[in-house]
C-alpha cells in the first residue's frame, strides 16, 4: 500500500476508534521519541494551541495503529511561551534530557525555529520546522538537518504573481513585519517580483503596531493596484480596518501565516473581497472532485472535530502533516539520524493534507506553488477565490 493510502486508513480509522489520552505513552522501553516546540501561551498562542492539536492527533493515529515500526511514539512537549529563549531552554532540554530522535516544531515562530536550528545543526538532529520562512531550509548546505512542512516565501509570491499577471496588476506594495517571517519574504520578493515584470514598493512595520496610516499612506500615493500584507500578528486586522477607512481601493491581500478565521471575525466588513493566499486545506469542500487533496483534508477534518469538538485549520494541517513525514522518515532511518535526514530528502509524491511534498538533497520544503490557492472570507468561512 502506498503512503498515501495508508494515510488515509489511520485517518478513516482515527474517525471510528475511540481516542487515546495525549501523551499517554511516556517513559515506555523501545520509544520512539519525538520532541517538540511551540508557543501554546503568549502572543503567538492563537497559532500554537491548533498545532499542537494536530500534532497530537497524528501521533494518537499513529500510536493506535502500532506506532513505527512496532515502536511507539514517546511525545515530549515544551511550551516556548512565544519567547525564543525559552524555546532554546526546551530544546536544551529535548536534546539532553529527554534525548529525542527527532524535533518537530520550531516555536510557531520564524524567528524561535531559526534560532533553535543553529542548535540541532550543530548536534546534527533531524529537526522538521512547522514555521514558514523560507530561510529556515535555504542554504540547504548549510541546514542538511533542517526540513520544513510549509510552502517556500518565493512559492507564495510567484502564485501572486500569477494572479496579479491574470488580472493586469503590474504595481504592488508589500508591507511585511520586521520579524524573521516577514523579512524573509522581503528577501524573496526583490528576486522573484523583478523576474516577474512586478513594480513592488516595500514597506515596513512592528509586529506591536497598532496605526499603519503612515505606510498606508505612502503606498496609497504611489498609485499601487494591490497590497500584500505579510505578518501573522495583529497589525494584519489594523491593515485591513484602516486601508479601507482610508479609501485604498487597490486589491487588499493577506500572505498564508494570517488565514485565520479569529482575525477575519475581527475586521468584520473590513475582510470583505481581501484576498488571502493559502494551501488548501482551509477549503478542501470547494475543491475539484479531482484534487487529490480533497479526500484527505475531509478525513483530517472529520478525525479532528471527532477529537477536539472544532474545525481545524491549516496550522493545526501543518503540524499534523510533520509528525507524518518524521514517521516515515524513522520508518526507513531507525535511530540513525543521517539516515532519518536522508529519508526525509527522499520522500517524494507524498500526498499530505497540505499539499503533495517532494523533498530533496537541495530542496528541504516539500510544498511548491501548485499546492496554493487565494481563498475569500464569506459568510464566516473561507471560500475558494482562484484555483490555478
Amino acid at each position: 500500500m502506498n503512503p498515501s493510502n495508508v494515510r488515509r486508513a489511520l485517518l478513516k480509522a482515527a474517525v471510528a476508534a475511540p481516542v487515546a489520552t495525549p501523551l499517554a505513552v511516556r517513559a515506555q522501553a523501545g520509544t520512539v521519541k519525538i520532541g517538540s516546540v511551540l508557543s501554546v501561551t503568549g502572543p503567538a498562542a492563537f497559532l500554537g494551541e491548533d498545532m499542537k492539536a494536530g500534532m497530537e492527533l497524528a501521533i494518537e493515529q499513529i500510536n493506535a495503529a502500532g506506532g513505527i515500526g512496532g515502536r511507539k511514539i514517546e511525545w515530549f512537549f515544551y511550551d516556548a511561551e512565544s519567547q525564543t529563549q525559552k524555546g532554546l531552554n526546551a530544546l536544551r532540554r529535548l536534546m539532553t534530557q529527554d534525548n529525542v530522535d527527532i524535533v518537530v516544531g520550531g516555536g510557531n515562530m520564524s524567528g524561535m525555529a531559526m534560532a533553535m536550528l543553529q542548535v540541532t545543526e550543530k548536534a546534527q538532529l533531524p529537526f522538521i520546522s512547522t514555521e514558514g520562512a523560507m530561510t529556515i531550509v535555504h542554504p540547504v548546505a548549510e541546514r542538511p538537518f533542517t526540513f520544513k512542512s510549509t510552502v517556500d516565501d518565493d512559492q507564495v509570491i510567484a502564485r501572486l504573481a500569477d494572479y496579479f499577471s491574470k488580472k493586469g496588476i503590474k504595481k504592488v506594495g508589500l508591507l511585511a513585519d520586521s520579524s524573521g517571517f516577514g523579512q524573509s519574504a522581503v528577501e524573496q520578493a526583490k528576486k522573484v517580483a523583478p523576474a516577474r515584470g512586478l513594480e513592488m514598493i516595500y514597506e515596513t512595520f512592528n509586529p506591536a503596531d497598532t496605526d499603519l496610516t503612515p505606510q498606508l499612506t505612502k503606498l496609497k500615493g504611489a498609485g499601487v493596484q494591490a497590497i500584500v500584507c505579510w505578518t501573522v500578528a495583529s497589525p494584519g486586522v489594523v491593515f485591513m480596518k484602516q486601508a479601507r477607512a482610508m479609501g485604498i481601493d487597490a486589491q487588499l491581500v493577506q500572505s498564508y501565516g494570517f488565514v485565520d478565521k479569529r482575525y477575519m471575525d475581527l475586521a468584520g466588513d473590513a475582510a470583505k473581497d481581501v484576498l488571502l493566499v493559502s494551501v488548501k486545506f482551509p477549503v478542501g469542500d470547494d475543491l475539484p472532485a479531482t484534487d487529490p487533496s480533497r479526500a484527505n483534508i475531509a478525513a483530517l477534518t472529520a478525525a479532528f472535530e471527532k477529537r477536539f469538538g472544532r474545525r481545524p485549520n491549516q496550522f493545526a494541517a501543518q503540524t499534523y502533516d510533520a509528525i507524518m513525514l518524521a514517521k516515515m522518515a524513522i520508518e526507513k532511518g531507525g535511530t540513525d539520524k543521517a539516515k532519518v535526514r536522508d529519508a526525509l530528502r527522499g520522500i517524494k509524491g507524498y500526498q499530505g493534507v497540505g499539499g503533495t511534498f517532494n523533498f530533496a538533497a537541495d530542496r528541504h520544503s516539500g510544498l511548491s506553488k501548485d499546492d496554493l490557492v487565494l481563498l475569500r472570507y464569506e459568510g464566516g468561512r473561507f471560500r475558494l477565490a482562484d484555483y490555478k
